[in-house]
């Protein structure tokens, strides 16, 4: 398949506005900061104000004039979900470029949590809160619209039990995590063969390794710094640079349904590329399943 770098600078997005969620630190914030930077109005839906405001004043320090709007989100509320949605298609201003991007791991916590609506946290935050949001946004998309889809380097191993997706077995964190993350890429390619006809383009993505993913708090508490931050060095994406294969897929002109992720050994780091997406990724016969299953959770 042909190698799609991201352009630098980005083209000119002035006059699109851009949703990116989970873009108060980390590769979030970087990739709404290189969207302002480049033009777009980019709403920012956060779960907590106070870090929504200081990542709004962090990318100011370098892009003066972002045009930034914070909004509230909660994804492991589904009445926080369905608020936002509802307000966005009340406005009735088309989202032009969609981040679906905000993700939570509690790697070192034994215990299963469950939201108020009786969903396992990992899936509820990670796929479901996503997967609701955008059907309730749904008329807010048009012809040439773009979603990237963020799931992460973890969908490699991750494994759906079909018979247990709430992880009520063998719960540990990093299994509900990798899973969690494997369904939302799965589902990622069901939304691009869906709206294909409709012009939508569709994006499946990872940020390879990187501190600014939501796994790399978690390992930092468990690791010693001296190893983790040389790891990380020769091994590792900075923030701004995870942020690259969600940006190159917002800009490329690649057909819907391509994956993108870092171009080096095992997709760990390295210049965003278009590559071939990991293997537990490939079936579209669990692409579909996944998205029946959550449609059904949803109107259930």
């Amino acid at each position: 398949m042909p190698r799609r770098r991201a352009p630098a600078p980005l083209p000119d997005l002035s006059g699109r506005i851009a949703l990116v969620t989970g873009a108060s630190d980390g590769v979030g914030l970087e990739i709404a900061r290189a969207l302002a930077g480049a033009g777009a109005e980019v709403l920012m839906p956060v779960r907590n104000r106070v870090k929504g405001e200081r990542a709004i004043d962090r990318i100011r320090s370098t892009v003066p004039r972002a045009r930034l709007v914070l909004r509230d989100l909660d994804l492991a509320r589904l009445s926080s979900v369905e608020a936002l949605a509802a307000g966005l298609v009340a406005e009735a201003r088309p989202l032009d470029l969609v981040v679906l991007n905000a993700g939570m791991v509690l790697l070192g916590d034994p215990r299963r949590h469950v939201s108020e609506d009786g969903f396992e946290l990992h899936f509820q935050t990670n796929v479901l809160g996503h997967v609701a949001f955008l059907r309730a946004a749904a008329p807010l998309l048009r012809e040439g619209s773009r979603v990237a889809v963020q799931c992460s380097i973890a969908a490699a191993v991750g494994r759906l039990r079909w018979d247990d997706l709430q992880s009520t077995r063998g719960y540990t964190a990093f299994r509900a995590y990798s899973a969690s993350k494997l369904a939302l890429g799965l589902w990622g390619f069901e939304l691009a063969r869906r709206t294909a006809s409709a012009g939508v383009r569709v994006a499946v993505c990872h940020p390879g390794v990187s501190p600014g993913t939501e796994i790399a708090p978690r390992i930092r508490d468990r690791v010693p710094a001296g190893i983790r931050d040389a790891a990380i060095a020769r091994l590792g994406n900075s923030p701004a640079d995870a942020a690259g294969p969600v940006l190159l897929a917002l800009t490329t002109d690649a057909p819907t349904g391509a994956f993108f992720g870092p171009s080096g050994l095992l997709g760990i780091s390295g210049p965003p590329t278009e590559r071939r997406p990991f293997r537990r990724l490939r079936s579209a016969a669990d692409a579909a399943r996944i998205r029946d299953v959550m449609v059904r959770m949803l109107d259930g």
